[in-house]
């Protein structure tokens, strides 16, 4: 039975900000209630007295509980708004939407900061668009000095996500491809596991987003992929088109991806800056294809793998997903790692 939610939860965000609207976009699907509030020097107040975290979005219950990170506020929801489904009754293919789901939020946030923040056009761009949303009154003077203060904070944090001289060729070769192969994949269904929105869409949708509104990979986006270009369009208000797809429809077009973008590449990537931090290292490499990828560890990401493998180890009949991650190269990494 479809829950019918009569109370408004309020979510502090920006549109910026690629898991803000990553829930946004979620809050919109169910139908649940909700007040959008940009977190600014005005929001400031009512948002510091709620959040636990200084991270964004903040979701507020109705009774003010407040929920932080993007894939426990979704997990949470599920549970009191099941209805539409935005997972699969198909173990495999409901597995696959989680993975691709850790995917976009991990992976895809690399295309996303080092596109965004890389270059002289989108730094500028980035920067003024932050300025107005946190200094919307300042004369053009203060607005200039807010955004050079901004574009300098947020270049110095490239190295955050691994963009520097040695990985920023790999990062956007691999943001192509996937593109091309996202295009492909797309051009025959509206959502990534058929005629509705997945757990999976949610977490790439809300990169993609984000890599549109930039100059650099907006362009990428609107001259070479027009199917990705009308799913980040539908994906604002997605709405249920029709059921999801079979594996052996899906696969198809979808193994690609799975196989040359999160098998190769970010699996071998989120084991890697696993060691490094259970070795206490400051700085990794991992081969990843015919390149080596080297940056410093990222304390949140070797958290989200273990929020992952918990997924994996909670299904009962793994047989045919175990078939698939095989193939795919993912199958070692979600296993149970020594204590």
């Amino acid at each position: 039975m479809t829950s019918q939610p009569t109370e408004v939860y309020r979510i502090f965000g920006a549109e910026m900000s690629p898991y803000s609207v990553k829930v946004r976009s979620y809050l919109r699907y169910k139908g649940i209630p909700h007040h959008w509030i940009l977190r600014n020097a005005e929001s400031e107040a009512d948002y510091a007295r709620h959040a636990k975290l200084p991270i964004i979005p903040l979701v507020l219950a109705p009774d003010d509980a407040p929920m932080q990170d993007s894939t426990p506020i979704i997990d949470a929801l599920e549970l009191d708004f099941p209805e539409p489904p935005i997972h699969p009754a198909d173990v495999l293919t409901s597995f696959i939407s989680a993975l691709l789901e850790e995917f976009g939020d991990e992976w895809g946030n690399k295309w996303m900061f080092h596109y965004r923040w890389a270059r002289d056009v989108d730094q500028r761009a980035s920067a003024g668009r932050i300025a107005r949303m946190v200094a919307p009154k300042a004369d053009e003077t203060t607005f200039g000095k807010v955004a050079e203060k901004i574009r300098a904070r947020m270049v110095e944090r490239l190295w955050y996500v691994g963009s520097n001289e040695v990985n920023a060729p790999q990062i956007e070769q691999g943001f192509v491809e996937m593109l091309g192969l996202l295009e492909r994949h797309l051009a025959i269904r509206p959502y990534l596991f058929g005629g509705r929105p997945s757990y999976g869409d949610f977490g790439l949708w809300g990169q993609f987003y984000e890599l549109w509104t930039d100059p650099t990979a907006g362009a990428l986006i609107e001259g070479n992929a027009p199917h990705v270009l009308a799913w980040i369009h539908r994906m604002l208000w997605p709405r249920a088109e029709g059921e999801f797809e079979l594996w052996p429809e899906l696969s198809l077009t979808l193994m690609p991806i799975l196989t040359r973008q999160v098998g190769a590449l970010f699996m071998p990537w989120t084991l890697a800056n696993e060691r490094a931090l259970t070795e206490n290292r400051d700085m990794f490499s991992v081969q990843l294809g015919d390149t080596v990828w080297t940056q410093k560890p990222q304390k949140y990401h070797a958290r989200s793998l273990q929020m992952l493998r918990s997924k994996y180890a909670f299904l009962h009949d793994r047989s045919r997903l175990d078939v698939v991650l095989e193939e795919i190269g993912c199958l070692n990494g979600l296993q149970p790692r020594p204590a």
